[in-house]
């Protein structure tokens, strides 16, 4: 089982070219299967000896244990992907995890920020220090391209081309595309720039990272959330307001300023169109909450 296992990691590494993180969730769900059986059998079964059966009472595990009916639909995608791939292999001889039913959830409407806090928060950071700076060059590139934070950390100098006002980004599954970039992430960017101050003796992949720590090197994930809970508070934001938020509020603004879903899907990196929809509930919605407030018969005819 565990050298199926990392065959398996190997393949999505070299032959789907997945992203490290995505290979690190995979190998998280595996080694939770494995623990499963550890506990259940006291040994860890070959693949072609784990029948449908076994993973059924996995499943029945995690909605006992209270796991969100997103995670245990995720760890089913896991494994239905693993035996599909031992099947091809030719290490087992059937799927066992196919026959198994994905939780029906339903869809949770994205947070999102009006145009008042997006500002609010973009202010934040002190204009005074070069950390400030940075931030607001990361919060504004945020907002302006609608990226993902692990986007914004592998985002090279060399990525950006200011004549042209467009950033080169490397989203999930190492998909490339390119994302706009407006005057005002623009101007903070040309202020960051000019006292950003890379460490010399790190290596090329650290000083070659549009943003830096205070060592000079390339930031984290990590170091952007927290940078993000700094800034959230100082701008009196909720405490749901998460990186992501800022990219739902890209896709939100630019809906509701007529921007057609087709434009947003490749602005996001979305690979399908049903993703990107979810944001035509979040504007409709406010829509409706717009014509309810304003409308002097909204109330009188929802009650009809």
């Amino acid at each position: 089982m565990h050298a199926a296992i990392h065959a398996f990691l190997n393949y999505l590494k070299v032959e789907r070219n997945a992203s490290d993180l995505t290979i690190k969730s995979y190998a998280d769900d595996m080694s939770h299967i494995i623990e499963f059986l550890q506990e259940q059998t006291g040994s860890v079964p070959e693949p072609r000896h784990i029948e449908v059966g076994i993973l059924r009472n996995y499943v029945a595990y995690l909605h006992e244990c209270g796991y969100a009916r997103t995670t245990v639909a995720r760890r089913l995608a896991c494994l239905r992907s693993f035996f599909r791939y031992c099947n091809r292999e030719g290490i087992c001889e059937t799927n066992p995890a196919k026959p198994l039913r994905t939780p029906r959830s339903g869809r949770k409407l994205p947070h999102f920020l009006t145009t008042d806090q997006v500002g609010a928060l973009l202010i934040a950071p002190p204009a005074n220090v070069d950390a400030g700076l940075r931030d607001r060059a990361i919060l504004e590139t945020m907002y302006s391209a609608g990226l993902r934070v692990s986007e914004v950390v592998g985002l090279d100098i060399k990525d950006w081309d200011r004549s042209a006002g467009i950033l080169r980004v490397l989203g999930k599954g190492r998909k490339e595309r390119i994302s706009p970039v407006g005057s005002y992430a623009t101007k903070a960017l040309d202020r960051w720039l000019e006292v950003r101050t890379p460490d010399e003796k790190a290596p090329e992949k650290q000083r070659s990272a549009m943003f830096l720590n205070r060592f000079g090197r390339r930031l984290t994930t990590r170091s952007i959330g927290r940078m993000l809970e700094t800034h959230i508070t100082t701008a009196g934001l909720t405490q749901q307001t998460t990186p992501h938020t800022l990219r739902h509020s890209f896709a939100t603004h630019l809906l509701d300023g007529g921007a057609d879903l087709r434009s947003v899907q490749e602005l996001l990196g979305h690979k399908s169109l049903t993703t990107t929809q979810i944001y035509t509930h979040v504007s409709t919605r406010r829509l409706r909450e717009t014509y309810e407030k304003a409308h002097p018969h909204a109330v009188k005819n929802r009650a009809s």
